[in-house]
């Protein structure tokens, strides 16, 4: 399942409001960064890549290319979906692929030297799960003040725009079911055909909010191993 059934997944919870929708992403990237039984968290997968390839550039790569290949493999996220979704209101195979994401992302802040338990930096890492052309949209329709550097690295932590983010994420989502993606997600339907086809744009899909997120949140700090 991809981006889209993601965002199918939240959209009735939407319905009841986008603040609960919203905070339903909050727990998945909670659970994602602090790992739980069969999948460590966020610094695990971090530190585990850096003693691996000694530099966080590569580090970096390994994390990106781990989390692609995870995105892709619909018996591991229909496990890891099964215990988000014994917390959260969505299909355990839903969920699944966002706290890949979100953990991917959550791993490459860390590797970058940010706090990845401070709240402005999860502000950004939710913006991050965007991709760069809807955050730069965003920003020039004036939805979004700045970029997820320049939150993640803000005087104060605003509790306001953390929810306004979380709840354009949710709205991107479910748009996005609705919108350009109607086609693909048909094509997705069909047996064996499907399958391959949803592999290769959750790959895709999570291989380019990788790329972004790299070039997005430069360095802070270094990190020990």
């Amino acid at each position: 399942m991809g981006v889209g059934d993601f965002a199918r997944g939240l959209v009735p919870v939407a319905r009841n409001g986008t603040r609960q929708a919203g905070g339903v992403l909050r727990t998945v990237l909670e659970l994602s960064i602090d790992g739980f039984a069969g999948m460590p968290g966020a610094k695990a997968a971090a530190k585990s890549q850096l003693q691996k390839h000694g530099s966080v550039d590569d580090a970096i790569d390994a994390v990106v290319a781990q989390h692609v290949a995870l995105s892709s493999a619909q018996g591991f996220m229909s496990n890891v979906g099964g215990v988000i979704a014994s917390v959260v209101s969505i299909p355990g195979n839903l969920a699944g692929l966002a706290a890949v994401q979100i953990r991917m992302v959550a791993a490459i802040a860390h590797l970058r030297g940010y706090d990845i338990d401070d709240n402005r930096v999860r502000t950004a890492m939710v913006m991050c799960l965007l991709g760069g052309d809807q955050i730069v949209r965003l920003i020039r329709k004036g939805v979004l003040p700045t970029t997820p550097m320049a939150v993640a690295t803000a005087p104060v932590f605003d509790p306001d725009l953390d929810r306004r983010v979380a709840e354009r994420v949710v709205m991107e989502m479910a748009a996005r079911v609705g919108g350009t993606n109607g086609v693909l997600l048909l094509t997705k339907r069909i047996p064996l055909i499907g399958g391959g086809v949803g592999a290769v744009v959750d790959g895709v899909a999570t291989r380019q909010i990788g790329t972004f997120t790299s070039g997005e949140l430069r360095r802070r700090r270094s990190i020990s191993h």
